[in-house]
């Protein structure tokens, strides 16, 4: 790594991999991690909070500002992920409350503050619903002269998780998600497709989970906490860095292969709402012929991955401490 340390802020719902995301962050010195923001998502957003300052916490990170942010989409009610992260959205590991404090201010406030206020733009890094990030720009939209660029976990160009075609982040608020794709700041939409693959063997897996140094060990209970795969060995199960990749992508973005696209946000009622509907179409089509197109936004969606360039590179981050 050349140069000065990228400036960066996470938004975020933590969650299992949003926690590893916050431990590669805090811990990569090509990272200057200025703020993170909570949202509900995977939990609610005041377990979030919490989860947020113990994972910063055990990994002895500087005194980073955390903010309280949207307790619900914009439109739908909120739907956590418990089944998925557990009740407490962190594998209910037992892990203990924070000596931490949150900021005294909300999280778009706090957006607003560190954005405006970093010496050179600052790049964003959602790895949760984007209602936070909707709010910030339709109430703050000057912010967009110093964000450098979105690089967001979210959608999906094949298959969906919380539907067949849509991915959780994006269909918990699929009108905030369309917000941000309007936005005309450069984005990266890490997506399912790469996500699911960067995947942490089990070895690895086990010697994070003996270390003796608290954010190493977190970083192995994490992803022991769920296997990668389900048919995964029990007896050494892999585990996903999950959000944690969009994280590695900015520190190392020659690691994804992405392609400039039109991406828009389906909204409508119905088993399509919240689709990423990426157009990878090699010329116009019937609807553009007879004057029905749309004009989506651009978007660097990333299509292929470096499993083990990612792996590697999330590992020695987590562990070099």
């Amino acid at each position: 790594m050349t140069g000065r340390p990228i400036p960066v802020i996470i938004d975020c719902d933590t969650g299992v991999d949003d926690a590893l995301a916050l431990l590669f962050a805090v811990r990569h010195p090509g990272l200057d991690l200025r703020a993170v923001t909570c949202v509900a998502g995977n939990t609610g957003v005041d377990g979030v909070v919490r989860n947020t300052l113990t994972v910063l916490e055990q990994a002895g990170a500087p005194g980073i500002p955390v903010a309280r942010g949207a307790e619900r989409p914009l439109v739908e009610p909120p739907r956590s992920a418990r089944h998925v992260h557990g009740e407490d959205g962190m594998g209910d590991l037992g892990l203990p409350a924070p000596a931490r404090t949150p900021a005294d201010v909300d999280a778009v406030t706090l957006l607003r503050r560190e954005i405006l206020a970093s010496p050179r733009p600052v790049t964003l890094i959602p790895t949760a619903p984007l209602t936070n990030i909707a709010l910030l720009l339709r109430t703050h939209p000057e912010v967009t002269r110093n964000i450098a660029r979105i690089v967001f976990m979210g959608g999906a160009v094949a298959c969906g998780n919380a539907t067949p075609v849509a991915e959780f982040n994006v269909w918990h608020d699929p009108e905030a998600a369309a917000v941000l794709l309007t936005a005309g700041v450069p984005t990266t939409m890490y997506g399912l497709d790469v996500f699911t693959r960067v995947v942490v063997p089990g070895p690895d897996v086990r010697r994070l989970r003996a270390s003796t140094e608290p954010g190493a060990r977190l970083a192995g209970e994490l992803l022991a906490h769920r296997p990668a795969t389900p048919d995964a060995d029990p007896a050494d199960p892999g585990g996903g860095i999950g959000d944690a990749g969009a994280v590695c992508a900015v520190a190392d973005p020659a690691g994804i292969t992405t392609r400039l696209l039109p991406v828009e946000v389906s909204l409508a009622p119905g088993p399509a709402r919240g689709q990423t509907v990426v157009d990878r179409r090699p010329r116009p089509g019937e609807a553009e012929i007879h004057g029905e197109g749309r004009s989506p936004g651009l978007v660097d969606v990333a299509l292929d991955v470096d499993v083990e360039r990612y792996v590697k590179l999330w590992l020695a981050t987590v562990e070099g401490a």
